[in-house]
């Protein structure tokens, strides 16, 4: 089977999840992020080498109950935490992507610290947007190439994205058609996939299913 070499999940329903199984959207949020580990190790397992996940968008942290915001930025340090001697033992290169300019300082230190520094010898690069935003990604890549007095064209866009490898998948949970301001320079030839199922529902076995679908896909590219 032909693996993909970058894989972007949107990562949705954790709320909705939570509100069915306990009445509780922060439970849900708890589940969906202890579901990362096992998509990571089939990751490593299967060598492909980038994943990006769709973690708080910048709209989120704008519209969102200031107590569930809290929270999400709690397990966000909890999870770096305890995950941290993984990350290292299996080369996991972690990028954050997303403004940093409207977070609170300590989330931007938490976020700092566990940035990697060492690009050399990885064996999976793990991008996590994080107060996102795909049309501001895209404005401050324009503004990055004027400032260097470069040619605004396709290349050089691409170039100064904060994700420079188009994801060959797109998998969004939760049941919705749509792409949220995600990756959307990136998607262009993305194969995309809609699964029913909320994120802490999802399973490798799903993931594996979908990898059998783009396996059959005839991908042209416009050609």
């Amino acid at each position: 089977m032909k693996l993909p070499n970058h894989i972007a999940i949107i990562m949705d329903g954790n709320g909705r999840w939570g509100l069915k199984k306990y009445n509780s959207r922060l439970s849900g949020h708890e589940h969906g992020i202890k579901n990362i580990k096992p998509i990571l190790n089939y990751f490593l397992k299967k060598k492909i080498k980038n994943l990006t996940l769709y973690a708080l968008s910048y709209d989120n942290l704008k519209k969102r109950n200031k107590s569930e915001i809290k929270n999400l930025f709690f397990l966000l340090k909890k999870y770096l935490t305890e995950n941290q001697s993984f990350f290292i033992r299996n080369k996991v290169y972690l990028n954050f992507i997303g403004e940093k300019n409207n977070i609170p300082n300590y989330v931007n230190k938490i976020i700092k610290s566990n940035s990697n520094n060492n690009k050399k010898s990885i064996n999976l690069k793990l991008n996590i947007a994080f107060n996102y935003s795909s049309r501001k990604e895209i404005i401050l890549a324009l503004k990055n190439i004027v400032k260097k007095d470069k040619k605004i064209n396709e290349k050089n866009i691409q170039k100064n994205l904060f994700v420079c490898e188009d994801p060959d998948i797109l998998i969004r949970t939760g049941g919705y058609s749509r792409l949220s301001d995600f990756l959307l320079w990136q998607l262009s030839y993305t194969e995309l996939f809609f699964v029913n199922k909320l994120w802490p529902d999802f399973r490798v076995n799903d993931l594996k299913k979908i990898l059998l679908k783009f396996n059959s896909i005839s991908r042209n590219f416009g050609s």
